[in-house]
């Protein structure tokens, strides 16, 4: 389905929920979660979990009623029903029933990403890479200064990449298929 809609790859919005802690090797309590969507133009609409909140279906479709917001404002030609498609991966939070329903409503076609396929997530092999460079050793005192810099750090990933990424995703799903689902690298 993908490569016969290759024309139309910038409509897809990928979604990926992240925890983002900026050291390695060393112990911090300060964390924060990152739900973030994009396509082939660029970061479209990310938000920060507040602190103490769980990831459920119900908050999940509040970042969802932003995200159309969003949508309107910034990228209009992807306002209409149908002129869209959503990629996101199989965490319980994009497949609880309300949040299902929603998608329906709107009328947005999700593309469900195959389990256990990290070769098809272009969050995981292009955007956190670009994401945590940045901040790679870097020691923040509370969230709201990695929100901070993660924000900064979304804002300054270049256009080219972020289309770049997006023609990868469709090679690596016409390889995918043409191998018959096997994982491939």
């Amino acid at each position: 389905m993908i490569g016969s809609h290759k024309q139309q790859i910038s409509g897809v919005f990928i979604n990926k929920i992240r925890i983002v802690n900026c050291t390695r090797n060393i112990y911090t309590k300060v964390k924060t979660v990152l739900v973030y969507f994009y396509n082939s133009k660029g970061i479209i609409h990310h938000a920060f979990v507040p602190e103490g909140q769980t990831v459920t279906g119900s908050f999940h479709l509040s970042v969802l009623e932003r995200l159309w917001k969003r949508i309107r404002r910034v990228r209009p030609e992807y306002s209409a029903p149908g002129s869209w498609f959503h990629l996101h991966d199989n965490a319980p939070v994009h497949r609880a029933v309300p949040v299902q329903e929603c998608l329906a409503r709107k009328q947005v076609c999700v593309l469900h990403h195959p389990p256990y396929s990290p070769d098809l997530s272009p969050c995981d092999y292009f955007l956190l890479p670009k994401l945590k460079l940045p901040l790679k050793g870097r020691l923040f005192e509370d969230a709201q200064y990695i929100q901070a810099a993660v924000t900064s750090s979304l804002r300054a990933i270049p256009q080219e990449d972020v289309q770049r990424s997006f023609q990868s995703l469709l090679d690596r799903a016409t390889r995918c298929i043409s191998a018959e689902g096997m994982y491939i690298e």
